[in-house]
């Protein structure tokens, strides 16, 4: 766990060179870090490489509490952690550094440490897998060949759900998430439906109950996409969102979320967003994947609200919300923290920080957004062409 008094968020940094597809990426990270690139250039692999750092201690301990057995080879280590094959990504060149100082990583994975507490929570892309039968599974009925991240995540969600009452719903919960997110997920995700256990069968099962009496029970396999996707990240959010006077789960600081806006609408995605504020709001340090330009359109208007001195009513609008005041607040707080964009450059295997998102950048990678305004942009000029020409 890191100590925010002892290294301020503007050090915050964790370099990693020459380990698969990552030549050399290197990021400084805010209260917001947004990583934005194509696919396979290295997004997931930093973050959980950050996990690593962060966790070594606990991911070691969860491994041998699951009976998984490295045998003290390093490079065993990494097929279990990052997933089967992955050992071939580490070489000689292969360097780590975390809040200034090199990181051995061998030598930390082989040593006995007493700190063994979570300090990172992650989401992951794959968490739908997570709830493939309808219900979280443990961390040991995967095999080894699933990356640690995963396998903690539905772990993580097998544990959550002896937490809820007798009846059995998981959404809408009352004192699980705030009314004002609680009725738009109700609109843009699950209208006319809740989500709840199944109880009726000996083995229990995720469905989507119908609000009207009578009505039927949908299991997962006929879920929509979103809704899919969706459910996983509810449930993390309902871990992080813990419902106490705490603003946050005792010994979190970070969180990760790879692409949030999976199977999402562009509605759904603006309430994922919102949620994303929300927990910077409680103070955890949030890194995001994503291949969405609507994630990064929030992210630019963020921006500029803080450096114009936007008012926080006015981000909300943005987000066609109520101005209720718990949200006045959250975005109150949100407006006072530092936002980070990188850009995770394929050809030449590196990062860039294009944390402005100038349009008019003279830097292609910043002005285009990483890629995700590069299709906008392009047919926008296409079209204006086409018209010139054809009144010309």
């Amino acid at each position: 766990m890191f100590n925010r008094q002892k290294y301020p968020r503007h050090n915050l940094n964790l370099k990693v060179e020459n380990f698969g597809p990552i030549k050399s990426a290197d990021v400084n990270f805010g209260n917001l870090t947004v990583l934005v690139g194509p696919q396979a250039t290295g997004k997931s692999l930093l973050l959980q490489f950050l996990k690593l750092v962060v966790d070594t201690a606990y991911i070691k301990k969860e491994f041998k509490r699951a009976g998984v057995d490295w045998e003290n080879k390093f490079s065993s280590f990494l097929d279990v952690y990052f997933g089967e094959g992955m050992h071939s990504a580490w070489n000689e060149q292969t360097r780590i550094q975390y809040l200034g100082n090199i990181v051995d990583l061998p030598a930390r994975v082989e040593e006995k440490r007493s700190h063994r507490q979570e300090s990172m929570f992650f989401i992951p892309a794959q968490r739908v897998l997570a709830l493939r039968d309808g219900w979280p599974s443990a961390f040991n009925y995967y095999d080894a060949s699933i990356p640690f991240t995963l396998r903690e995540f539905s772990e993580h969600l097998r544990l959550l759900m002896s937490d809820f009452g007798s009846d059995g719903t998981l959404f809408p919960v009352p004192r699980r998430l705030k009314a004002e997110f609680r009725d738009l997920l109700q609109n843009h995700i699950f209208p006319g439906f809740k989500l709840k256990i199944d109880t009726d069968r000996a083995q229990k099962r995720l469905v989507l109950a119908s609000d009207i009496e009578g009505g039927s029970s949908l299991p997962v396999a006929v879920w929509s996409a979103g809704q899919r996707e969706f459910v996983p990240l509810l449930l993390g959010m309902y871990w992080l969102m813990v419902p106490s006077k705490s603003p946050r789960r005792t010994g979190l600081d970070w969180v990760v979320i790879e692409e949030p806006e999976m199977g999402l609408h562009p509605r759904a995605i603006t309430v994922a967003m919102l949620m994303i504020f929300e927990l910077m709001a409680r103070g955890y340090q949030v890194c995001v994947s994503t291949h969405s330009p609507q994630v990064l359109e929030a992210v630019w208007a963020l921006r500029r609200l803080k450096d114009h001195c936007g008012a926080p009513a006015v981000l909300l609008q943005i987000f066609d919300v109520k101005q209720t005041p718990l949200l006045i607040q959250m975005a109150k707080k949100v407006m006072q923290q530092d936002v980070k964009v990188y850009y995770f450059d394929r050809q030449h295997g590196t990062t860039r920080d294009i944390s402005m998102l100038d349009p008019s950048a003279e830097e292609q990678s910043e002005a285009e957004w990483g890629g995700l305004s590069e299709f906008s942009t392009r047919a926008n000029e296409a079209v204006a062409n086409a018209v010139a020409s054809a009144n010309g």
